[in-house]
């Protein structure tokens, strides 16, 4: 087994090719787009670059591709914590202990020689919302748009060589014509008789007011999160440009306090049912595809729930039950969507995990898809603290 630095057109391809090499007999899992994992790499594309650094192997056995690791850091993300913590990530492996060792030991290695002291993974170059965590349960279940699926053996991979759970991510799925609980109904119903509250679908001729209402919700909701820093317009306006070909309007709510912005639930079509038609490749050909697939045929059935945010003073006065109610009855109603996929929710964000297990009339909801955030720190003599709380 040999290691290669990915430094060039040849071996990035050799890169992007691994994944096809271990997924080859997978029926779940769906090839992401070579141009979205070629952007992470792209200094131009991704702007962690302006405060971060990252570098690329691939594994190769008797010129058979078996492996591929980055590993990376952000200054920016890294500077508050009581160890410098790198990141690995895209790691892809066949099933064989010394080989997933080769790759974990040369993201240490470049870590440390970049003067770090510990390495989340796998992870992203980036943001949360896209490429984190090693998937854990839900392999029968297709990946959605920029989220890892993963071999089941991998988490096995991951903690023989020494990391250990950070935090769970979860992922709570929902048939859009199963009934809502009835607490989630009595909390809407609180909400509702508040004269001050309104709710109000997305209306895209007033974009700009609502990107500036989502920017200011999210930074009051959820930029207190470990991990989670606070929004700037000109990001949201890129978050909404990048998501205009597909927002459907009729799944993107607001709720107001008079004209005050105070919660979100953001809804998007589940993209990876119209991408799996495309083989990674979005040229001239998967782009007919893709608008056959998405305008004509109307291929995808699956919606997430991509983001929800209620500001600290309006929590625990139903107007979450209140949003999610407003959805629901347009979705059930009026479109075509079969499945709603919440995104992720981290293990320690109590609050939110509640509203998802409220949305539906059982008690037992559980989530459908579960991610495990590791850590792994250099010095084995300092013990991995799992995050538990918000703060």
């Amino acid at each position: 087994m040999k290691l290669f630095h990915v430094n060039d057109k040849k071996t990035e391809k050799k890169f992007i090719n691994v994944a096809l090499n271990i997924y080859s007999n997978e029926k779940h899992w769906i090839r992401p787009l070579d141009k979205d994992i070629n952007s992470v790499f792209n200094n131009k594309e991704n702007k962690t670059f302006r405060h971060g650094k990252i570098s690329r192997w691939i594994l190769v056995s008797e010129n058979r591709l078996i492996g591929r690791i980055a590993a990376f850091y952000d200054k920016k993300k890294s500077k508050n914590n009581k160890l410098l913590i790198g990141g690995c990530g895209f790691f892809e492996c066949i099933n064989d202990q010394n080989a997933a060792n080769l790759l974990f030991n040369k993201a240490k290695e470049w870590l440390i020689n970049e003067g770090y002291q510990s390495m989340d993974g796998p992870i992203n170059f980036g943001e949360r919302d896209k490429w984190w965590g090693c998937l854990a349960k839900g392999f029968d279940i297709e990946p959605n748009y920029l989220q890892n699926y993963g071999k089941k053996y991998y988490t096995s991979l991951f903690e023989n060589y020494g990391f250990k759970i950070l935090f769970k991510q979860l992922t709570f799925l929902k048939k859009i014509k199963t009934p809502l609980s009835k607490k989630l109904q009595y909390k809407a119903d609180i909400a509702k008789r508040n004269p001050n509250y309104n709710f109000k679908m997305l209306e895209k001729r007033y974009i700009n007011k609502y990107i500036e209402d989502f920017m200011k919700i999210y930074n009051e909701a959820w930029a207190k999160y470990p991990g989670v820093s606070s929004l700037k317009l000109a990001q949201a306006q890129d978050i909404f440009n990048q998501l205009k070909p597909i927002l459907d309007e009729k799944i993107l709510w607001f709720a107001y306090e008079k004209k005050e912005p105070i919660g979100f639930f953001i809804c998007i079509p589940e993209m990876n049912q119209i991408f799996k038609h495309v083989n990674g490749k979005l040229n001239l050909i998967g782009k007919i595809k893709t608008f056959y697939h998405l305008k004509i045929k109307k291929s995808c059935k699956k919606i997430i729930g991509l983001v929800f945010g209620i500001v600290p003073k309006h929590q625990g006065k139903g107007v979450d039950g209140a949003l999610i109610m407003a959805s629901s009855e347009m979705v059930q109603k009026k479109l075509a969507y079969t499945d709603i996929e919440l995104n992720w929710i981290p293990d320690f964000n109590k609050a939110m995990i509640k509203v998802a297990q409220q949305i539906q009339a059982t008690d037992e909801i559980k989530p459908g898809k579960i991610h495990h955030t590791y850590r792994y720190n250099f010095d084995a003599s300092i013990p991995v603290e799992r995050i538990t709380t918000n703060k």
